[in-house]
Order: C-alpha cells, then structure tokens, then sequence
C-alpha cells in the first residue's frame, strides 16, 4: 500500500528524527526503513499569503496497511506537535 501525505511547518530532517523515533532507520538522504515499511521523504517551499513562505515536507509511505495506518497516525501527532 503506498499513502502520502504532506506536512508543513518542518523541516526533511525533523520528519527523519521523527521516523527514527517510530522504529526506522535512516537509509539514504531521504529514506527512512523501518520493520514493515518504507517513507521517502521531499521538501518544498509553498506560498502562504503574497508575502510568506512555509517549508513542506511529503513523505511517500509504503507498506503493510495494518501497519501503516498507525505509524502515519502516530508521525502525523509529532508533526502537529511540531508546528505543521
């Protein structure tokens, strides 16, 4: 199963702690691994307003779906915590 979804208000590195802090591993740049599953992450910068920019992070999940609901629920919590 592949879900994506987009974050704004942190940055690829803290989204990588944040998925090191759910069981993965980081494998690459933007890759984190972990038992069950895979995110690759991206960043971007999108336009709030004429005059404001905020940093946006997609993360493309892959994996079981029983396994993958929760751990986007759980990321999604630290995000929100996060600022995004």
């Amino acid at each position: 199963m592949e879900r994506e979804r987009s974050f704004r208000g942190i940055s690829v590195r803290a989204a990588i702690g944040y998925l090191e802090n759910l069981g993965g591993e980081q494998r690459g740049e933007a890759t984190v691994e972990g038992d069950g599953w895979a995110a690759t992450l991206s960043e971007e910068k999108v336009a709030i307003g004429p005059s404001l920019q905020l940093n946006e992070v997609t993360i493309q999940f892959d994996g079981d779906p029983e396994t993958l609901e929760p751990l986007i629920e759980k990321f999604a919590q630290k995000a929100m915590r996060a600022g995004g």
